[in-house]
């Protein structure tokens, strides 16, 4: 018979610091993580974002906080990239373009940006990579 596990006195307040730990974890180690890595291995993460995360959307956590490496990107409050702005992009390679994200079309760590050429012809930008970009300043 396999050796069982005497069961743990579930003291008042256990739960809450179980839970405080987590969110405490998630600020301090997964957010930073998304912060720092690279498209190949947050793209790694999403597969598994189920039982690294929970029941966390993708978009609203790993991909959100991926794109708060350029904090004029997102909307404090929204998840994905934010559409509201005009951004310019300086990418690794110091070339620059602008446009509004289209955020429907941003995902997975890939920007897709809506512009308007010097005649007034729309331009799509993108797919870019997050990590082509060096830096994002509103318009």
């Amino acid at each position: 018979m396999p050796e069982t596990h005497s069961e743990l006195p579930i003291l008042p307040g256990q739960f809450e610091q179980l839970a405080a730990a987590r969110r405490e974890w998630i600020e301090t180690v997964l957010r930073p993580w998304c912060l720092a890595s690279s498209l190949k291995e947050l793209r790694k993460a999403e597969v598994e974002w189920f039982d690294i995360a929970g029941r966390a959307d993708t978009n609203a956590t790993l991909w959100t906080w991926a794109w708060e490496r350029f904090p004029d990107s997102v909307h404090p409050d929204l998840p994905g990239v934010n559409e509201t702005f005009e951004l310019l992009v300086t990418l690794t390679d110091g070339s620059q373009i602008s446009g509004f994200p289209d955020g429907r079309k941003s995902q997975r760590g890939m920007l897709i940006l809506l512009g308007l050429s010097e005649a007034g012809d729309s331009l799509t930008h993108g797919p870019i990579s997050i990590d082509q970009i060096a830096a994002v300043a509103r318009i």
